[in-house]
């Protein structure tokens, strides 16, 4: 069974931009090839239970177990050597990558407090968008009683397309919800 938010763009966002944009081929409307989540841990080199505590946060949002990303030279202003953890991240494809987006879109996001909508100005140029968030505590599956430290994480959003307006109508068509523009409601 395909995820719900797949389901989604297979039978509603597909044709949709087809139409928007005029494409001739099926090949040539964007579509969501992977998410990124990528989290900073400056201090994990110093505290290996901090890191610890974020690969297992991680691990529970995304539903993969994370990467360790270690320093590739060393930088003494920062007491930094080649070798030392810096952060943790994960590649989410296909049907893991479906299912956390709508998790985010749908259950993370409503939590943030004061949230008004995502910037739209989060866009790289090449069709992907970037999105940080402050606390991870916004996603349910997070036991706040497990965390050591608050931390924030960048998740992006990268699109088989290179001109941020389609990768635009397509988050958008997803249900991602932008500052300034009516949210899309994703039936299912």
């Amino acid at each position: 069974m395909k995820p719900r938010l797949q389901e989604h763009y297979e039978q509603t966002v597909r044709p949709m931009l087809g139409k928007e944009f005029g494409f001739q081929n099926v090949h040539q409307i964007p579509q969501l090839e992977k998410i990124i989540v990528n989290v900073g841990v400056g201090e994990g080199s110093r505290d290996p239970k901090l890191l610890d505590s974020v690969v297992e946060a991680v691990s529970a949002i995304t539903g993969q177990r994370p990467i360790v990303n270690r320093a590739r030279q060393a930088i003494s202003n920062f007491g930094l050597r080649a070798g030392m953890p810096v952060g943790v991240s994960v590649t989410l494809r296909s049907r893991h990558m479906w299912e956390f987006m709508d998790r985010f879109i749908n259950i993370a996001v409503p939590r943030v407090r004061d949230f008004r909508g995502l910037p739209i100005r989060s866009f790289d140029g090449r069709g992907n968008y970037t999105v940080g968030v402050r606390e991870q505590v916004i996603f349910p599956e997070v036991d706040y009683d497990k965390i050591q430290k608050i931390h924030g994480m960048d998740i992006t959003f990268v699109t088989s397309t290179d001109k941020d307006d389609e990768a635009l109508a397509l988050l958008r068509g997803l249900g991602m919800p932008f500052r300034g523009m009516e949210p899309v409601v994703v039936s299912g």
